[in-house]
């Protein structure tokens, strides 16, 4: 029997490894997942002479993960544009309910999807690292299942939501056609619960360009698509279209995925599809859930950031410069999260592979390129504050504000790089519960609150939730760091204790 505590396991235990002699165990929140290791010897920092040698093969291969999956943010973001221009042709109405209908779907479906996906991240990771296709296999299959059962109470959600705005005080008739839009926007959710798992599958193993072209071509599709559906079922169409194009990459990744595992080391005869005990359940909801919390609590922070904005004493303006602002920031965004996975990646890869020193100096690394794309982030924001305010308004008074709000935003940018990069860290360490601690802490115990009196105590309006937006930040980055440091210690002890134990 294997139990938590055990240290070593006779290889006539582990029919899938008849090669290993003795295998380790590597520790994944409190459960621990079976791992060949690269050495018997503790890990060793590379001398001097070889530090920069390894930082440059660090750079090199993160480099070669994180551009693929910057264009394919960059797709999505695009095919959100690419959505709203066509609600605004369809009118006025069309445009206020299907925006709203989106905004509901984020909060309630697709932020849930995308979080309880998260644990994959670690898991998935951990396990490349260690070379363990059978707990690949059988982690891609509960994950999807687990989305796929999630759809359901979402989706009722979605078929009340017109009830649902409507008791919060907007108007029926938008109500009833953000309802419209979402009924024809169910299937985005098998979509998704499809999508999200075999990308995070395939970024685990360092795989992206295949999800970036797929994505791409997705694009494409999107708007003939939508100007064929636009014109001949209105806004169904448009919401139709979503859903048939992100088909597109779900069908080619997993062709994708069949043709790879069949040619690449002999991973298809590992099996571990069906595999699936109570343990491996009980591990993947519990990140789940964590990861979960941590994606909807930074999620709905900025939903509730907009909404405080519409309760300013000049609310329609104040709600315009925040969207204005906050189209760049998502701009950004598609850096900042690739820059995360990319991270939680290679941490999670070196832990699985016994390796916490490297884990370590990925992680270190990773921190630094994010405080300099940062810096370089928050500079292009004020030097294109100008422009993109003319882009969206002529207004000189929207102009002026927006160019303002832009200066302080830049001061964000700085900050919510690291930050973001730091919870890839810690969603890679297995330890998603801990930044969902900082979240909770940062963003709703200091950020909005001191926002609010910023805002309408004081008199400052969208500068104070900002300033307040600024400051929870940077509070939450100071946790996420302490964080990062307590889930790389949990790993490392675990590993010395592995080590030692083998020695005896």
């Amino acid at each position: 029997m294997l139990s938590e505590n055990s240290c070593t396991l006779d290889s006539t235990h582990l029919p899938n490894f008849p090669s290993i002699t003795k295998a380790k165990l590597i520790y994944l929140g409190n459960n621990y997942i079976q791992s060949t290791a690269r050495s018997e010897e503790s890990p060793q920092l590379p001398p001097p002479s070889n530090l920069m040698e390894v930082m440059l093969s660090e750079l090199k291969k993160q480099r070669g993960m994180a551009l693929p999956l910057v264009a394919m943010n960059l797709t999505w973001f695009v095919k959100i544009v690419v959505t709203t221009i066509f609600l605004g042709k369809l009118g006025e109405l069309e445009l206020a309910g299907g925006t709203l209908g989106f905004t509901f779907a984020n909060v309630t479906g697709f932020s849930v999807l995308n979080g309880l996906c998260g644990a994959m991240e670690p898991i998935c990771g951990q396990a490349y690292g260690a070379k363990n296709f059978r707990l690949l296999h059988k982690t891609l299959f509960m994950a999807v299942f687990l989305l796929l059962l999630a759809t359901l109470p979402i989706s009722f959600l979605w078929l009340n939501v017109d009830k649902i705005l409507i008791h919060f005080g907007q108007k029926e008739d938008i109500s009833a056609v953000a309802k419209t839009y979402l009924f024809y926007l169910l299937p985005d959710l098998v979509a998704t619960s499809l999508l999200c798992p075999l990308k995070a599958y395939l970024s685990s193993q360092s795989i992206t360009v295949p999800t970036m072209l797929s994505s791409a071509l997705a694009l494409a599709l999107h708007i003939p698509i939508n100007i064929f559906l636009a014109k001949t079922k209105g806004i169904q169409g448009v919401s139709m279209a979503i859903w048939i194009t992100d088909f597109v990459p779900v069908i080619l990744l997993a062709l994708y995925m069949f043709v790879i595992e069949n040619k690449k080391e002999g991973r298809w005869e590992q099996g571990g599809w069906l595999d699936q005990g109570a343990r491996d359940w009980l591990r993947l909801c519990r990140l789940g859930g964590a990861c979960c919390l941590t994606t909807c609590l930074e999620w709905w922070c900025y939903e509730i950031l907009v909404l405080l904005s519409g309760r300013l004493a000049n609310a329609k303006q104040a709600v315009g410069i925040l969207a204005i602002v906050l189209n760049f920031d998502y701009l950004l965004y598609a850096v900042m999260l690739a820059l995360a996975t990319c991270v939680s990646t290679r941490v999670s890869n070196e832990l699985g592979a016994n390796q916490p020193v490297s884990a370590c100096r990925s992680a270190f690394l990773s921190l630094a390129m994010a405080a300099v794309s940062g810096c370089i982030g928050g500079s292009v924001m004020v030097g294109a504050r100008g422009t993109w305010a003319s882009l969206f308004s002529h207004d000189k008074g929207t102009i002026k504000s927006v160019k303002k709000i832009m200066l302080l935003m830049a001061a964000v940018e700085i900050v919510n790089f690291p930050l973001a990069v730091s919870g890839g860290i810690v969603r890679g360490t297995a330890t998603p519960w801990l930044a969902m601690y900082a979240n909770l802490g940062g963003f709703y115990l200091l950020a909005l609150p001191l926002g609010v009196i910023l805002a309408f105590r004081a008199g400052l309006g969208l500068s104070g939730l900002l300033l307040g937006f600024l400051v929870g930040m940077v509070v939450c980055l100071v946790n996420h760091t302490n964080m990062f440091n307590m889930g790389i210690t949990i790993s490392v002890r675990a590993q010395q204790k592995l080590h030692y134990a083998g020695k005896k």
